[in-house]
């Protein structure tokens, strides 16, 4: 099977976060490979948010932990403004650290149950030898930001929350030490509807506070669409398309984008979705992934040369890319 190549136009020069060629694979039974991300492309510009979309199992949180470099990939480049993480040692990606965070998907987990409120939220700031003083006034700062009051949660333990105001506390950790990067993994998957408007609504407040450059994963069409810049669709550890969110959405260029957002509720039952974008069968096994194109063997638009052939990166449309080898119109309004 022929490596898939991006060509110059996806990467853009001057970005903050750059992922060149990721390739990232796991141990299975029986001395087989789990194939989660191969040869993954793209970057995200200062202040801008990324959305990664995708089904369960196309390699979203591989790649944010990747980015994270735990563990590191197991080939490619991680660039953190011009710096390749993947090649530093244990000492020097510790250093690095505080430029990079975290929001998880399950905010209880991640929570130390022993500590306090103030006792998770300040310890990043511990670790850095911060002062008492410096720690106390942070803690007070990002409580705040996040909508919770300092005086009220700060000894409390996190068992003593709901899911989302623990995702408060996470996103008010993940902020203390003013990271350059900020990447949520399905931040919000976990929660009710109503809570996970306001924690959207809280990050989208935070964005323009704090000016983090995000990478957003998610698996809701609708939760990215309404806070990133640009969109990446991934299928099978690999990357379909890639654009603008206005673009991606309202145009979009790969089968398997249209039938993502064919697959998103309507609140009206006079519309159903279109009997050409449904998808019939399962994802095929990372383990063994079809030649050639991932997607032909789900895909209407499949021809022998999708076997044969792994479609590269493509412009289709002002800064929206594709790897398809029979696209559709891209930029064409969508029903």
């Amino acid at each position: 099977m022929t490596t898939a190549t991006v060509e110059d136009g996806p990467l853009r020069p001057g970005a903050l976060l750059r992922v060149e060629d990721v390739v990232v694979e796991f141990p299975a039974p029986g001395g087989r490979v789990v194939h989660a991300v191969s040869g993954v492309s793209f970057d995200v510009l200062e202040g801008e948010t990324l959305g990664l979309v995708g089904e369960s199992g196309s390699g979203k949180t591989s790649i944010g932990r990747a980015v994270m470099q735990l563990p590191p990939p197991r080939s490619g480049r991680v660039l953190l403004d011009g710096v390749d993480l993947t090649t530093l040692g244990r000492r020097q990606v510790r250093a690095v650290r505080p430029r990079l965070q975290m929001v998880f998907q399950d905010p209880l987990s991640s929570l130390n149950p022993r500590r306090s409120v103030r006792g998770v939220v300040g310890e990043p700031m511990r670790v850095w030898n911060r002062s008492r003083p410096d720690i106390d006034a942070r803690v007070d700062e990002l409580l705040s930001a996040v909508g919770l009051d300092p005086a009220a949660v700060g000894d409390r333990r996190p068992s003593q929350f709901s899911g989302g105001q623990c995702q408060r506390i996470s996103i008010a950790r993940a902020l203390v030490l003013e990271p350059q990067v900020l990447v949520c993994d399905e931040a919000v998957s976990s929660l009710d509807v109503s809570v996970r408007a306001q924690i959207l609504n809280l990050l989208l407040d935070l964005r323009e506070r704090y000016r983090p450059t995000m990478l957003f994963i998610a698996h809701d069409l609708s939760v990215v669409r309404h806070i990133s810049d640009r969109v990446a669709v991934m299928y099978l550890g690999k990357l379909c398309e890639i654009g603008p969110a206005a673009s991606v959405f309202g145009g979009p260029a790969h089968p398997y984008t249209a039938a993502l957002l064919e697959s998103v509720p309507v609140p009206d039952p006079s519309v159903r979705p279109s009997d050409e974008e449904v998808l019939d069968g399962e994802p095929p096994s990372p383990v063994d992934p079809p030649s050639g194109c991932r997607f032909r063997t789900r895909c209407p638009r499949a021809q022998p040369r999708c076997a044969e052939e792994e479609p590269i990166m493509r412009a289709v449309a002002p800064e929206q890319f594709v790897a398809c080898h029979f696209p559709l119109t891209a930029g064409a309004p969508r029903p």
